[in-house]
């Protein structure tokens, strides 16, 4: 775990929602991490927003076009647009998800998991090697919550962010979320899943809400963060110690002081978690 990853603090994912409240309040946020996608335009108020919030926040890249996983030939317009982007906003890092999202010609709009074969992982490795070469750094790729699993597997998830860290050299971002809607889904112990990351690989934590079905969960990112959520976080800062945070709302927008009074909440845990550690401030 790098020393910038520890230091950048408690963010929250920038919405449209609240942009003019930020720039009135200018609330107590480490940082913020931006949708790429959002931004990959010429102007317009969008890129107003976010040069104006740049100016007084650090910030981080967060895309979900960049099907990783995918068979088709990586997209090296999205690639270059991705990177221009990067020289206006200078982000700390820029992330993804390992999964696949794209057919040959469309965007499915939707996050959806490999098959966890060596194959894959060649196949991955290999594409994320591509990317760092042309954004010329490190790709931080996410954990995806899942909902069905390849009969073909030969490693677990963890097993293959692990050995894809290590072939390709990215950093991880870990969704605590993700890992336990997964885990409910799949019936694995989430636990297994953290502690089988490599943790000096982590660079980055999500944290979200889900809804229960009961007999399976989704990834919503609608709701408050749930308790079991909260307790796993804990226990995986107690393994990893300080790591930027970052809190996820991606509909029914609670006034921002709610979220506010969340990532606040994700600070009393990690001053429970590392008593003896500084803290990201």
């Amino acid at each position: 775990m790098s020393t910038e990853s520890a230091c950048l603090g408690y963010g929250l994912g920038l919405r449209s929602t609240y942009y003019q409240e930020i720039l009135e309040q200018r609330p107590d946020v480490d940082w913020f991490e931006i949708l790429s996608e959002n931004y990959l335009v010429d102007g317009g108020k969008a890129l107003y927003y976010l040069d104006a919030i740049g100016e007084h926040y650090p910030l981080v890249m967060h895309g979900v076009s960049l099907s990783i996983g995918g068979p088709h030939e990586l997209d090296r317009d999205y690639l270059q647009r991705l990177k221009h982007l990067a020289a206006r906003v200078k982000p700390a890092w820029i992330s993804d998800h390992l999964c696949w999202s794209r057919g040959n010609a469309h965007q499915l709009h939707d996050l959806l998991p490999l098959p966890y074969t060596e194959e894959s992982l060649q196949h991955v490795a290999a594409r994320v090697r591509q990317v760092q070469e042309v954004l010329e750094r490190p790709l931080v790729l996410e954990n995806v919550s899942s909902y069905l699993r390849s009969a073909d597997d030969q490693f677990s998830e963890w097993q293959f962010l692990a050995a894809l860290s290590e072939l390709s050299g990215c950093e991880l971002l870990l969704d605590v979320n993700n890992v336990y809607v997964s885990s409910r889904n799949h019936a694995f112990d989430p636990w297994d899943f953290i502690s089988g990351l490599p943790a000096q690989r982590i660079r980055q934590l999500h944290l979200a809400g889900h809804s229960d079905y009961g007999s399976y969960l989704i990834d919503t990112h609608d709701q408050p963060i749930s308790d079991p959520v909260w307790q796993l976080y804990q226990r995986t800062l107690q393994h990893l110690g300080p790591v930027a945070t970052l809190l996820e709302r991606d509909d029914h927008y609670p006034p921002l002081s709610e979220l506010l009074a969340e990532l606040d909440k994700a600070r009393v845990f990690a001053a429970t978690a590392l008593p003896a550690e500084p803290l990201c401030n």
